[in-house]
């Protein structure tokens, strides 16, 4: 009777079985085989990484200054964190006594200030994984939702399962204001995507060893696990902390006692509050001591003004600008925009209040109607004008927008 060679199943109980020249293979075997053989080839064509070359801290905040306008603040605190964690990471000495502690970072500001681009350019500078996870869909283990454990599922993907890799990736955290503590007063329902979450993150972002789902936990319970090390894992979170000015505020105003009060109340920037931000602001919003002590780094971003916003249309490397002539230009087509259409597009953005995302919108908006018409009409070049995007904004539903600001 004709049996598999390998694994001895019969043609029955085998789906398919394969006749060689003095024997037989069974498909499950076939697959398995497959299995280890890439394997094998994987790991024995995986070199050993060169050390990577550690830029210093001013030619990181060089490279950031490229795709990131404004935010010097944040941009220089940010080149300085990066540059001794992975330090820290290469560095010789292993036997020196001083061990040097992970420095995970927290960005505050507005919607469109460029917290999230941020974090990207410094995993694109670094060449290493980087995952974004949105910290509003995170929960308690067994409710629905998702586990704290799948932002490191996430980084696994994006290092290819490349464990060693992956353990010198980032992870940017967005939204971490909303999962702060609902309020001070205890209450008798669990807080499962609040503070249930930031408790969950601790062990994350001190530095342990995890069990990784790699494919969701919840969904595939029969999965093996992969053991990951966060001890060298950056935690970049952000968030807008929308009304943590008002804390701000009343924190300053309790400080400034005594003969000096008038005066230095006067010197307090009320337009940028967020410059004043300090930990004890993030606990009085909600976020628990113990995370607050895990990312010891807080930056702020400050609000866009007009310059900075009129730069981001035009200077970046990816400036939007610059996209939209690229996308004209692969079908033949040369595009230029007035200056006077630039200024409008930027006044229009400061009247929607969304930053630097109301340009892509507003931008959107003006070009539809050219990039459906224009790769099947025979022109080679289209000039943008002010009177251009005036006509093609009112003629679009941001104008109703505009008018229920």
């Amino acid at each position: 009777m004709d049996k598999c060679s390998f694994c001895g199943r019969s043609r029955k109980e085998a789906g398919m079985l394969i006749e060689g020249m003095s024997g037989h293979i069974c498909d499950s075997c076939v697959d398995q085989a497959k299995q280890i053989i890439t394997e094998e080839s994987h790991r024995s064509t995986k070199k050993a990484a060169p050390k990577q070359k550690l830029l210093k801290p001013v030619q990181i905040f060089e490279f950031l200054n490229q795709y990131v306008i404004g935010q010097e603040d944040a941009k220089r605190s940010l080149a300085v964190a990066v540059y001794n964690h992975y330090k820290r990471i290469f560095q010789e000495d292993t036997d020196n006594e001083v061990e040097i502690e992970k420095s995970n970072i927290i960005l505050v500001g507005e919607t469109g200030t460029g917290k999230t681009l941020l974090a990207r350019t410094i995993a694109k500078m670094l060449d290493v994984p980087f995952t974004i996870v949105d910290a509003t869909v995170l929960t308690e283990a067994g409710y629905v939702g998702e586990d704290v454990e799948s932002l490191l599922s996430r980084l696994l993907q994006a290092a290819d399962y490349d464990v060693k890799r992956a353990q010198m990736g980032i992870v940017f955290i967005d939204e971490i204001d909303k999962i702060a503590r609902k309020g001070d007063n205890p209450s008798i329902t669990r807080d499962v995507s609040g503070e249930g979450v930031q408790q969950g993150l601790l062990k994350l972002l001190e530095g342990s060893v995890v069990n990784v789902p790699p494919q969701g936990g919840r969904k595939h319970p029969e999965q093996r696990f992969i053991e990951v090390d966060t001890k060298n894992i950056l935690f970049i979170c952000g968030g807008a902390f929308d009304g943590i000015q008002k804390k701000i505020s009343k924190r300053l105003n309790t400080l400034v006692v005594g003969y000096h009060a008038s005066r230095d109340k006067d010197q307090i920037d009320r337009d940028n509050l967020i410059k004043y931000i300090a930990p004890q602001d993030l606990r009085s919003f909600g976020l628990i001591p113990e995370i607050i002590g895990r990312l010891p780094l807080l930056t702020y971003l400050h609000p866009l003004d007009r310059a900075a916003l009129r730069q981001i249309l035009t200077d970046p490397k990816n400036a939007l600008t610059k996209q939209y002539m690229k996308l004209f230009e692969i079908d033949g087509i040369k595009l230029t925009f007035d200056d006077n259409a630039l200024e409008y597009i930027v006044d229009k953005a400061i009247e929607f209040k969304l930053g630097a995302r109301g340009l892509r919108s507003i931008c959107e908006t003006i070009m539809l109607d050219a990039m459906f018409d224009a790769p099947t009409s025979k022109i080679k070049s289209l000039n943008i004008t002010e009177d251009y995007c005036k006509s093609k904004l009112d003629k679009s539903t941001l104008k109703k927008l505009q008018a229920a600001i």
